[in-house]
């Protein structure tokens, strides 16, 4: 089978791989896939078994203004792609280039899936402080994910409350979650790394693994930190990522600085994916602080399937569908104070856990997708 995906991100350089990436790569052992290429980031490029095809003509940074000014190109490139590439299926989950895509592929005849990895609308205005432009913003994005949801053949999303979202605006969609590399993320020791980052074998690590930008409360985290330390002289804050177009981790290290406890939190900034376990190891309980509540309702963070299955405890704040899915390594907090009190109750337990995510591999998400390429093509 011959696939065209559109991702949501530059799949080539962007430094945090998405749930295509992982999907992708592993549907690539067995079939064609091609891939756009989408210039925006600048992050060491990462080998891939897709076929790439270039879709920049303007390789701009900012990504409101690289898909705006890139868009009759996108038009044009799928359209040259789609009359002579002979592809089977199309899957599309990028916005505007979203929107290009599919009027090539509804010209050429070829099935389109739309995979709406999270709520576009809310993920676009969260990039930007202004209320009226996130308003403005919010609406402009769904205006143009409506038409192309409206367009598609088959819809797929991440969690079963975004099904419902959707079933709510009168569309109907297939649930493939977000998943997990279970080859690589497995409980392993952390000494080895701990001591590669100066944490001594009694301190009391708190962690947290993903992009640093605003949907996650991480300064709370650090305004918690003073009390915890109190509690407890020997504790860490270990975030591991990077911010990758705002300066919120600008702000959370001046915020650090402003508490005086820099010298209690390690900033690692953005690490490869293959890397991601050792660090994790490092950590005693892990943390999933998503910040704007709209995201709790609809959220299924890969970071929840990394963590458990690396038997880790996670300390997060409501999320419906995993809790849904729940599991004994879940603490939910809604308040600062919860927080505190959850870690604290955890620093006298420091729990391990093993959990099966079999059902949640990568192998698993690519193999339900496939089954979807059948029944379209």
């Amino acid at each position: 089978m011959k696939i065209l995906l559109v991702s949501t991100q530059d799949y080539i350089h962007h430094p945090i791989p998405s749930r295509h990436h992982y999907i992708f790569e592993e549907l690539a052992k067995t079939h064609e896939v091609h891939v756009a290429h989408f210039h925006v980031s600048r992050g060491e490029a990462r080998s891939t078994r897709l076929t790439v095809d270039e879709a920049t003509q303007f390789p701009l940074k900012s990504p409101l203004l690289h898909y705006t000014l890139n868009a009759p190109y996108h038009f044009y490139i799928f359209e040259k792609l789609l009359k002579r590439g002979n592809f089977d299926i199309v899957v599309a989950a990028q916005v505007l280039a979203g929107t290009g895509v599919i009027h090539a592929a509804k010209k050429h005849g070829v099935p389109v899936i739309f995979d709406l990895k999270d709520w576009f609308p809310d993920s676009a205005a969260a990039y930007f402080k202004n209320e009226l432009l996130q308003q403005a913003v919010r609406k402009s994005v769904w205006m143009v994910t409506r038409h192309n949801l409206l367009k598609s053949d088959k819809i797929t999303t991440v969690s079963p409350s975004l099904v419902e979202k959707l079933r709510n605006l009168g569309f109907a969609a297939d649930l493939i979650t977000n998943g997990v590399n279970t080859e690589i993320f497995k409980p392993v020791s952390g000494d080895e790394t701990r001591g590669e980052l100066g944490i001594d074998a009694r301190e009391f690590v708190i962690g947290f693994s993903g992009s640093v930008e605003r949907w996650y409360a991480l300064d709370d985290m650090i305004r918690a930190m003073p009390e915890l330390i109190r509690h407890n002289r020997d504790t860490r804050l270990l975030i591991v990522g990077g911010s990758l177009f705002t300066d919120y981790l600008v702000e959370l290290k001046r915020l650090a600085e402003t508490l005086k406890i820099s010298e209690r939190i390690i900033f690692t900034g953005t690490r490869q994916y293959h890397e991601l376990p050792r660090y994790i190891a490092c950590m005693d309980v892990c943390t999933i602080p998503l910040s704007p509540p709209q995201w709790g309702d609809i959220a299924l963070p890969n970071k929840f399937f990394e963590y458990s299955a690396c038997g880790k405890p996670i300390v997060m704040r409501p999320i419906p569908d995993v809790q849904r899915i729940g599991g004994p390594n879940l603490f939910v907090y809604r308040t600062p104070d919860e927080y505190i009190e959850t870690v604290k109750d955890l620093m006298r337990t420091t729990p391990r856990y093993s959990i099966n995510l079999d059902n949640y591999s990568w192998k698993e998400k690519a193999r339900q997708f496939e089954a979807i390429f059948k029944c379209l093509t």
